[in-house]
């Protein structure tokens, strides 16, 4: 391996964290990884142009970079409504929704798209009411989740104020404040005009991108940013395929005085650990568990300290990939269909591309796409086998296995506690997992208490357990069933949890737990015992 290749050298950057990000959202947004930079690229261009200064320009690049990053946190909302969660938000781009007609006509064709036409019969029945309610309420979840992030990173709120307005429009017509022409940061309406023409571009090119810009101009886009970029807009796409944007978007931005020593390199992975995980309510919380665990582990097994250090940040990484794969996989009830288990085999390795062009987080993708592979060979993505897998990866692999069973999952229940030994030792009888990574996992989780006693926005031992449950997706009754309570119980709890956090639905009481670290602390049904020891 390569010097540069090497764990944490070079230093990580914050925005490089922004990048990678962004280029799982673009997959979440049914866009090629490299589509929220070339908006960037775009957006950065015009505001050299236009003459802004350096820190208007660097706020150009944080509106630009976290404009989308909301777009995961409903995606159960939108898997329910729409199907392809990935699909819809691709087609979107190619339609200005304040056309009542352009948009009856999207709406027709998405709302229920892959259902039996009873079941979306019913769904179009339902969309006309519960649908549009939860429609206009994704602008405001992503808005919200995006400044979530921002604040947990600590990126100064001075560089967010654009990220707030990315779905306003010139004419007023958009969310949430209905802003209109230069009341628009800059920043949003230059990524706006990015976004829209890096999708054109990409289904119909540059003549159709300069088209569309044209005919939104003055409605959803900035006349001036419309004629500026339609002057120049062969040399601009030609530019962005004659150089990486992530380095162009670079040479155009000041300098960003945001590297990351190790500790904050540890807090921002956690960040963006359970921020990655709102894609799917059942998986709320799963990577820093199985990072959590994979710490303790390492130690037990006897890694050294940079190696313990390399995989859990390898864990904190691991499921980046889960970005790139609809929810309606994620949550299917029932058994997978070969076409959904093919993708879902594909998420380790959309987490190593991801991270691939970022020198100081290459490593950790590496590592992190072994989380599947197994010694026998039987393992994903690659099928590689035994002194091909590296240690680290075998602990992962345990810790991950371990973390996953333990959890409920819409396709199978939780295994008890008791008997997650039991079914790891038989993956080493049979060839999979490593024996010494399997006792490490099982010692590390024999004894894991629950230390916090005060919970954040005043909520009780019993709401935050209710909170983990409704943020993952789970109904009333459900709730009710594993608690042990009425589902009139639950409900009261749910009316006490809103009031008390300010969160209006799933997706915003996610986002809470997410911000707030509850999402670790949440216990799976079943598994508190006594003070609060997991008992293996």
């Amino acid at each position: 391996m390569a010097a540069a290749d090497t764990v944490g050298e070079p230093r990580v950057h914050r925005h490089e964290l922004l990048a990678a990000l962004s280029r799982g959202i673009d997959l979440c947004m049914g866009q090629p990884m490299g589509h929220t930079l070339g908006q960037t690229y775009i957006a950065l261009l015009l505001a050299e142009r236009a003459g802004l200064d350096a820190d208007a320009r660097r706020e150009v690049f944080h509106t630009s970079m976290l404009a989308w990053a909301g777009c995961h946190v409903d995606s159960l909302e939108q898997a329910r409504w729409f199907g392809d969660d990935h699909r819809v938000k691709a087609d979107i781009r190619t339609v200005d929704l304040a056309d009542d007609r352009a948009a009856m006509a999207f709406m027709a064709h998405h709302v229920g798209a892959g259902q039996p036409w009873p079941q979306r019969r019913r769904t179009l029945a339902a969309f006309r009411v519960e649908g549009v309610r939860d429609a206009y309420a994704m602008f405001e979840n992503h808005r919200l989740a995006a400044a979530a992030l921002a604040e947990a990173l600590g990126i100064p709120a001075n560089l967010c104020t654009g990220a707030d307005q990315v779905f306003e429009r010139w004419d007023g017509n958009g969310e949430p404040r209905g802003l209109r022409g230069t009341e628009v940061d800059f920043s949003a309406r230059a990524a706006n005009l990015g976004d829209v023409v890096m999708a054109i571009r990409r289904a119909g090119g540059t003549d159709a991108a300069v088209a569309v810009a044209r005919a939104r101009r003055g409605t959803q886009l900035d006349p001036d940013l419309v004629d500026l970029f339609c002057d120049q807009a062969d040399a601009i796409f030609a530019a962005l395929t004659a150089v990486d944007a992530f380095d162009a978007s670079m040479r155009l931005v000041p300098s960003l005085d945001d590297v990351l020593d190790d500790d904050r390199l540890d807090e921002a992975l956690g960040v963006l650990a359970d921020y990655v995980d709102l894609k799917s309510p059942t998986l709320l919380g799963h990577q820093s568990a199985t990072a959590e665990l994979v710490d303790a582990a390492a130690e037990v097994f006897g890694l050294g300290t940079s190696e313990r250090s390399d995989v859990r940040r390898a864990a904190l990484l691991h499921d980046l990939g889960r970005l790139g794969v609809p929810a309606a996989v994620w949550e299917s009830p029932g058994p997978h269909t070969p076409a959904q288990a093919e993708q879902m085999r594909l998420h380790p390795y959309l987490t190593e591309a991801i991270l691939e062009p970022f020198p100081g987080l290459r490593a950790h993708g590496r590592l992190a796409c072994q989380h599947h592979e197994r010694l026998d060979g039987s393992g994903y993505p690659r099928g590689i086998s035994g002194a091909e897998i590296t240690p680290p990866a075998r602990l992962l692999a345990a810790a991950d296995m371990y973390a996953s069973k333990s959890r409920y999952r819409p396709h199978r229940p939780a295994t008890p506690a008791t008997e997650l030994p039991a079914v790891l030792r038989r993956e080493v009888r049979e060839g999979r997992l490593d024996a010494a990574a399997v006792e490490a996992v099982l010692v590390a989780a024999g004894h894991r208490r629950h230390l916090r006693r005060e919970w954040p926005a005043g909520l009780t031992e019993r709401e935050v357990e209710v909170l983990g449950h409704a943020a993952r997706g789970r109904s009333n009754a459900e709730i009710a069933a594993d608690l042990h309570v009425s589902p009139k119980t639950v409900g009261n709890h749910l009316d006490h949890i809103y009031t008390k956090t300010g969160a209006r639905n799933r997706a915003t009481i996610a986002v809470f737990a997410m911000r707030h670290g509850l999402l670790a602390d949440e216990l799976p049904p079943g598994e508190r015992v006594g003070d609060g020891v997991f008992a293996p």
